[in-house]
């Protein structure tokens, strides 16, 4: 079915909405004046010795957290699609595709460059062909070659009229009428986009979304460490953990979708082995 009066490049326009969703854009039209802020500690007991199992034949490219993460959260987009919608314009769309993109250091220092890297998913992946991904698309940006996104940007740095250039792209953006290699590159148009802030030593915290572009998912991965976990009795037991911040677009959902969204999350990195099925393949929980 071709796209219809009203959809965007990048979107589907969801046409039969409830008045509370139909309303929230009209109100309150910035995206970064509703962000919800969630924080999740997961457990990471059973997720260390699963990636020592996957590490045992000593892969090229090791197995790690953050690719369990980028696969915990493409998967939690594909089993919840509301997940995977947007606002643009205060019109409500759901995304065409299911996409992930984070920022790769060229170099752990205060002068090293960084690249954007993007993962498309697709129903049928799992986390080896999202491992397999993540490690084309590092070694990719390590490179002495240029993404798309960061090639771009360098040519619109040497055109004069800034300010111009600038009311003339956000325009283009409200309107869904960016060129599709622009939506297909800057991060800011993926369902989600992630930073590992452990990579750089440092905890979780929350980043901001922005109101260019149409991400509605942010989410902060912090350092894993030994952390006090409580039962029911009150004993504490210190286990290796790990805290995520996400930020969340508010308006697409409601609370009690997001409660499920986090509950299914934190149930995936703390089964890891169900990231070696399907996406699209549904998970108890």
């Amino acid at each position: 079915m071709g796209r219809k009066f009203g959809d965007r490049k990048d979107g589907t326009l969801i046409r039969k909405i409830d008045s509370m969703h139909y309303i929230m854009p009209l109100m309150y039209p910035n995206r970064c004046d509703n962000e919800a802020f969630m924080h999740i500690r997961v457990d990471l007991t059973r997720a260390e010795q699963f990636l020592e199992e996957k590490n045992a034949s000593n892969p090229p490219y090791r197995y790690n957290l953050f690719q369990l993460v980028v696969t915990a959260i493409l998967k939690v987009i594909t089993l919840r699609p509301e997940m995977n919608r947007f606002i643009a314009n205060k019109n409500l769309y759901q995304r065409n595709q299911i996409t992930a993109a984070f920022t790769v250091k060229k170099v752990f220092s205060d002068h090293g460059g960084e690249a954007l890297a993007r993962i498309y998913a697709k129903d049928t992946d799992t986390l080896d062909t999202i491992h397999d991904e993540i490690y084309r698309q590092v070694s990719f940006c390590r490179s002495d070659n240029k993404d798309e996104s960061t090639a771009s940007m360098d040519i619109i740095q040497k055109i004069p009229g800034k300010h111009l250039i600038g009311a003339v792209a956000r325009f283009l953006d409200r309107h869904g009428w960016m060129p599709s290699s622009i939506i297909a590159t800057d991060p800011y148009y993926c369902s989600a986009v992630l930073t590992n802030l452990g990579s750089l030593k440092l905890d979780a915290g929350y980043h901001h979304m922005t109101n260019w572009g149409t991400n509605s998912v942010f989410c902060a991965i912090g350092l894993m460490k030994k952390r006090p976990f409580y039962d029911d009795e009150g004993n504490v037991d210190m286990r290796m953990s790990v805290d995520l911040g996400l930020t969340i677009d508010e308006r697409i959902a409601d609370g009690y979708y997001y409660a499920k969204t986090v509950r299914l999350l934190k149930t995936l990195l703390e089964n890891p082995e169900l990231l070696e099925k399907p996406l699209s393949e549904p998970v108890e929980y």
